[in-house]
């Protein structure tokens, strides 16, 4: 009998010591935040030293991109590690009130069915089979109902918006409702939102002990409504419309939350072992932010809608001051948190470990990613090829060759045909690749009733 616990306490504290090894993760993303609006990426009118700090002592990408240029399609890849077309009913913002604004996210809401479901593969799911402790903390805009919630899909605490944003002080949407939730239940606070996600991801971790963990902490700023903390109120039918100065305002007090997280890992001794990520979830948004030299905002497939900033530290990993041009995209990043974490997906992810390019141990490579986004009777793709870029914005395509021409100001469809032909069929072929399987009866439907069927 005393060899038997005896026996159990050796493995107990073998697995123990195993998770100990695991790195720690923070995920922390921004909501409409513009690629060139930090400090670091070329913004002179406003000051981020605390995440320009994580690129300083660790890696800063040169060409990161979001998955989509819109919020519930970007947060569905970076959480599956997966194209979110796969989903079915994603490939836009959720409505204010779980609307759907095209027809597969319409077709879905008129079942209940709405949302990410629990089926897919979760990024928090995962690395709690591996012993960690997870917690998502700000804005989730995945799904309002239960089935569909933070709770539900791997995450042992979480605080938050469940929709796609809210008034900062009032914690109400457009339509006046509440979103404010924790852990299932509607909640009452009071005080700015990004300050209340901040303090809240510091006291979740001032309570880790032993085990590895991961918090995620999507910030909603500095999307609209544009508050900083010291203006409160919101003149009707203002909620879209801010200026420079404010929208500034909203990213600095972003800033210092990420500060205040940053300073906690020292307060609880993780600095060394915990990755730290930081990006958006998509190109900024008119009228305030900017993603100059790029072109085009977000809801966009050109550049200025698809990419971000994107920063990294990790210590003794990533060489403090680095940088990388490797294509990298937010499902990328979820490939390499589980390689990290010794996680074995659960389903065969789209994004790829990049952890060796990233940490300069195998060249940058070339990539074929692709992009597709709808919103009412809008459809715009984009497929990059190595430097070559085929829009198509409902229709109207384009041809880019990004390493001579950033901006995308010149277009070479007529010039260069037979490369235009080429992607517009790796195009097609990803389209029918990632079909998803809820939407069978959908789109079933749909082919009967139209000898051209849009995608």
């Amino acid at each position: 009998m005393v060899s038997e616990l005896l026996s159990r306490r050796t493995l107990l504290q073998a697995a123990l010591a195993q998770t100990r090894r695991l790195p720690n993760i923070l995920l922390l993303l921004a909501d409409d935040m513009g690629s060139a609006d930090l400090s670091s990426y070329g913004a002179t009118d406003i000051r981020t030293p605390n995440i320009d700090s994580i690129g300083r002592d660790g890696i800063r990408f040169t060409r990161a991109y979001c998955n989509a240029p819109e919020c519930t399609p970007s947060r569905t890849a970076l959480l599956t590690g997966r194209y979110q077309q796969r989903v079915g009913g994603m490939e836009c913002a959720m409505g204010v009130g779980n609307v759907g604004r095209y027809d597969e996210a319409i077709w879905l809401r008129e079942r209940n069915q709405f949302g990410l479901p629990v089926s897919e593969t979760s990024l928090a799911r995962m690395l709690k089979g591996r012993g960690y402790d997870t917690a998502c903390i700000g804005k989730w805009h995945l799904g309002y109902t239960p089935e569909f919630s933070p709770n539900a899909h791997g995450f042992d605490h979480y605080f938050g918006i469940l929709g796609g944003n809210a008034d900062y002080y009032k914690h109400t949407e457009e339509d006046g409702a509440p979103v404010l939730y924790e852990n299932g239940k509607p909640v009452k606070r009071e005080g700015y939102l990004t300050e209340l996600f901040g303090l809240a991801a510091v006291d979740w971790l001032g309570e880790r002990k032993q085990k590895p963990w991961f918090l995620y902490v999507p910030f909603n700023a500095p999307h609209s409504p544009f508050q900083t903390p010291q203006k409160r109120d919101i003149p009707p039918g203002t909620w879209n419309k801010g200026d420079r100065r404010t929208y500034a305002g909203m990213v600095e007090a972003m800033d210092k939350q990420v500060g205040a997280i940053l300073d906690q890992l020292k307060v609880i001794n993780a600095v060394d072992n915990t990755w730290v990520i930081f990006l958006s979830d998509n190109g900024g948004a008119q009228p305030a932010a900017s993603n100059a030299p790029l072109r085009g905002f977000k809801s966009s497939v050109y550049e200025g809608g698809l990419r971000t900033a994107m920063m990294m530290r990790w210590p003794g990993v990533f060489r403090p001051g680095s940088s990388t041009a490797q294509v990298s995209l937010m499902f990328d990043v979820t490939a390499a948190i589980l390689a990290a974490a010794g996680a074995k997906p659960n389903r065969p992810l789209d994004g790829e470990n990049l952890l060796p390019v990233w940490t300069g141990k195998q060249p940058v490579k070339p990539r074929t990613v692709f992009w597709r986004y709808r919103r009412a009777e809008a459809t715009r793709k984009a497929v990059l090829h190595g430097e070559w870029k085929l829009t198509n914005n409902s229709g109207k395509e384009e041809l880019f060759h990004l390493k001579s021409d950033p901006k995308e100001e010149n277009s070479q469809l007529t010039a260069q045909p037979a490369i235009a032909k080429d992607l517009r069929n790796r195009l097609t072929k990803w389209e029918q690749d990632v079909r998803a399987p809820r939407l069978a009866d959908f789109y079933r439907t749909r082919e009967q009733n139209s000898p051209n069927p849009r995608l």
